[in-house]
């Protein structure tokens, strides 16, 4: 027996349930369909299991400040509609605390539990139908130009039995962290319509170094400092202050993960490793009052361990800072203040928070995220070529697309 919906939503993530929720919530009959056995599972491990759900200082009117596209200005519509006002007065009726890490990157004051908890709540409220884990085997386009609410679009064969819709929504993310069930199903639901696709590839992702280059740096895995890194030069140059953290393969951190998704594979990062701080100055006024070695003296601007790391690399730095030349000092503090570094790699998808790239702007409504050549399939969140700094905008973007689109579909009585 065919089951009828308005709308299926497929992937049970933060867009698909937020837009479920919505569309639930307008009267419509919803079905909300997940391959996983967990519902959210990237909410709930994201900001450090307290889900970094949104960021004050996000500016609709210049999305390009804090997002990655071929066509960044694509997302001024969604965002300027559903702003994080609106989603933290959602949360605020829910009763769940929050505060402000830094930044404008706001969190739960308990746990990324409690915004799923949410989100499920809010699609109770919209009567939304949700199975999984339910395995999607077919999608077939019934009409070819559906114009009354009526007409039912779209026949989906489930492991639960097939059903048919009006509308078909994917919010089926990306291909990041395929440990909890990432996969390119979107992906492949845009090919078989022909909706063109931007490359995908890893996003605030760590970086990799490989070869004996990396080994004196492989030493300090586990500590973290305040860094300035950028990459890229002139009208191209972007720059992030965050904190590093060496790891064994690299690097990561926020300033990596962040620079990561404006890194182009065979160019290189400019690190300064004491921002805010003129070396040359310190060391120079170190060096006329001071008979302590170099790296005790650039312990007092850098962390110890990598103040012993750095001298070690020149014996002309292995002195008192009494004994060294001028030449030395100059040398010594242009590579801390311009650290370059070439990544030969990424982490790849299994650390990547998010995928970069995906179903080309071009091809879908910035007002609705409907395809422009295929009726009544919409794509949102992840899924598209929309990519959000660090910092709660990724998870702005899920909610903005997914209320775009909630609000656009049809219902049978329309």
């Amino acid at each position: 027996m065919i089951q009828n919906f308005d709308a299926v939503v497929i992937g049970a993530g933060a867009a698909g349930l937020f837009c479920a929720a919505q569309a639930g919530q307008r009267g419509l009959k919803v079905l909300l369909i997940d391959h996983a056995e967990q519902v959210a599972e990237k909410i709930r491990i994201s900001g450090g299991g307290r889900c970094n759900f949104t960021n004050r200082d996000l500016d609709a009117s210049a999305p390009h400040k804090h997002f990655v596209s071929q066509n960044p200005q694509f997302c001024r519509s969604a965002l300027s509609r559903y702003t994080p006002q609106d989603f933290i007065a959602l949360v605020q009726k829910h009763g769940i605390g929050f505060h402000e890490k830094h930044k404008g990157q706001l969190f739960a004051d308990h746990s990324a539990q409690d915004i799923i908890t949410m989100l499920l709540a809010e699609c109770a409220a919209g009567h939304v139908e949700r199975w999984q884990p339910c395995s999607i085997k077919k999608i077939a386009f019934l009409a070819s130009s559906p114009d009354t609410a009526s007409t039912y679009s779209y026949q989906i064969d489930t492991d639960r039995g097939p059903v048919q819709t009006r509308s078909v929504v994917v919010a089926t993310g990306g291909l990041s962290i395929p440990k909890i069930g990432a996969t390119d199903f979107g992906y492949r639901i845009a090919q078989q319509f022909g909706i063109p696709l931007v490359e995908r590839r890893p996003g605030l992702v760590p970086l990799t170094f490989d070869g004996a280059g990396w080994a004196p740096y492989a030493q300090l895995s586990g500590l973290a400092l305040p860094v300035t890194i950028s990459t890229g030069s002139k009208k191209t140059r972007i720059a992030f202050d965050e904190d590093l953290l060496f790891t064994h393969r690299g690097l990561s951190g926020p300033a990596v993960l962040q620079i990561s998704s404006y890194w182009q594979e065979g160019t290189p990062l400019a690190v300064h490793l004491a921002p805010g701080v003129d070396v040359a100055a310190a060391l120079a006024q170190a060096k006329a009052r001071s008979r302590k070695l170099i790296a005790n003296e650039l312990a007092t601007l850098v962390p110890s361990r990598l103040a012993d790391a750095w001298a070690s690399q020149d014996t002309d730095w292995q002195r008192p800072i009494a004994e060294a030349s001028d030449k030395a000092l100059a040398r010594l503090a242009e590579r801390l203040t311009r650290w370059e570094l070439l990544p030969t790699g990424t982490e790849g998808y299994k650390k990547a928070e998010v995928t970069l790239g995906g179903i080309d702007t071009k091809a879908l409504s910035s007002q609705t995220m409907e395809c422009k050549t295929q009726p009544r399939l919409h794509f949102i969140g992840e899924v598209v070529d929309v990519t959000g700094w660090l910092g709660g905008y990724n998870f702005q973007w899920a909610w903005a697309s997914a209320a775009a689109c909630a609000q656009a579909l049809p219902a049978a009585t329309l």
